[in-house]
């Protein structure tokens, strides 16, 4: 009787601590294995992610779990398989662009966006020939780094300033017909000058409020980032990504405004086709012995390569050219440029969208 009882207390305990076990195995959080995708011709990161339903956000967890099986500077290799991390959940929506304040854009609307200095802050929406657009316009260069310097009667040039300035007026000229914008490279105080000589400061900031790194691999990236987070929370609308720089060559060297594109993008090779003809057309119409030889070419820029929208990059002149940096400094030029350019994107967006 003794020897039963112990035999079933013995017994228990054991059932007892397999039922414990049981219960704690059970417990445990499910731990789904990656799915493993295929890498087609042309692929990069962004644009694999972005087909299965991820975003910019898990870029990092992508390399640390395919790190061996990336090419040179984390490229996909065409027909290798590679594992797709769990998504990660944004931990907020970003903010409005000051650029681009919710509200009324009827035609005829006033508007205040307070980027573009107090001369020009006042916007008057005109028409909605771009309703329904959104542009991502990233200057060059900004913070720590100037760009490229040149020099014009004892001032200094800094291409991060002159780039800014021009895109600022293509941003007003873009949202007076109706479309939205967001302004990557931004700076607090500037707002549009019309100065020939723009002060050079290195106080810009990366939207929507970020210090931009001295590295330059790093403000690359972190531009991207912005820009393609931008991207996937306006999924299924028109979308275009503007890079705007100003070269520097030799002294003797003179040049047109000129646009690259990525070689895998037709989208993106036509809106450079067409930016680059309507330029033609205006010198045609404006300056007709003047000619222009701008180009259109594809080429390997992080920006270019690693952007979730079409994008194109625009170089704006040489900008230690004597008769480029006309182009640069004086004002109704650099206005003129971005009357052009804005021609050359209502034109795209009425032909791809």
């Amino acid at each position: 009787m003794i020897f039963s009882n112990l035999n079933s207390n013995f017994y228990r305990k054991i059932f007892l601590s397999l039922l414990s076990v049981f219960f704690l195995v059970t417990s445990l959080p499910a731990q789904e294995l990656p799915q493993e995708v295929v890498a087609k011709p042309g692929d990069g990161i962004y644009l694999l992610l972005k087909r299965h339903g991820l975003s910019a956000n898990d870029l990092k967890d992508f390399i640390e779990l395919n790190r061996r099986a990336l090419g040179p500077n984390n490229t996909l290799i065409s027909g290798r398989k590679y594992k797709l991390p769990q998504a990660v959940p944004s931990s907020s929506s970003a903010p409005a662009d000051p650029a681009t304040p919710a509200g009324e854009t009827s035609a005829g609307v006033v508007r205040k966006f307070e980027i573009f200095g107090k001369k020009y802050e006042n916007v008057t929406i005109k028409n909605q020939e771009l309703k329904g657009a959104i542009y991502y316009l990233v200057s060059g260069h900004g913070g720590p780094d100037p760009g490229a310097i040149g020099k014009y009667g004892g001032h200094t040039l800094s291409e991060d300033e002159y780039a800014y300035d021009v895109t600022l007026r293509l941003a007003r000229n873009l949202i007076e017909s109706g479309a939205t914008v967001y302004i990557i490279t931004r700076d607090p105080n500037d707002g549009i000058r019309d100065e020939s000589f723009l002060k050079l400061d290195k106080d810009e900031v990366c939207y929507p409020n970020q210090t931009i790194p001295l590295n330059q691999l790093q403000r690359l990236k972190q531009r991207t980032t912005a820009v393609n987070n931008l991207f996937l929370q306006n999924r299924g609308s028109f979308q275009r990504m503007i890079c705007i720089h100003v070269d520097a060559r030799s002294r003797g060297e003179n040049i047109d405004v000129f646009f690259y594109h990525d070689e895998r993008s037709k989208t993106g090779s036509r809106a450079a086709s067409i930016l680059k003809n309507t330029f033609l057309e205006k010198y045609n119409q404006h300056q007709p012995n003047r000619g222009y030889k701008g180009t259109v070419s594809h080429r390997n820029l992080y920006e270019v390569r690693n952007s979730l929208p079409v994008t194109v990059y625009i170089e704006l002149g040489n900008i230690n050219h004597s008769r480029d940096i006309q182009r640069l400094i004086i004002a109704d030029n650099r206005q003129a440029l971005a009357n052009w350019l804005t021609a050359g994107l209502i034109r795209d967006f009425n032909t791809n969208k």
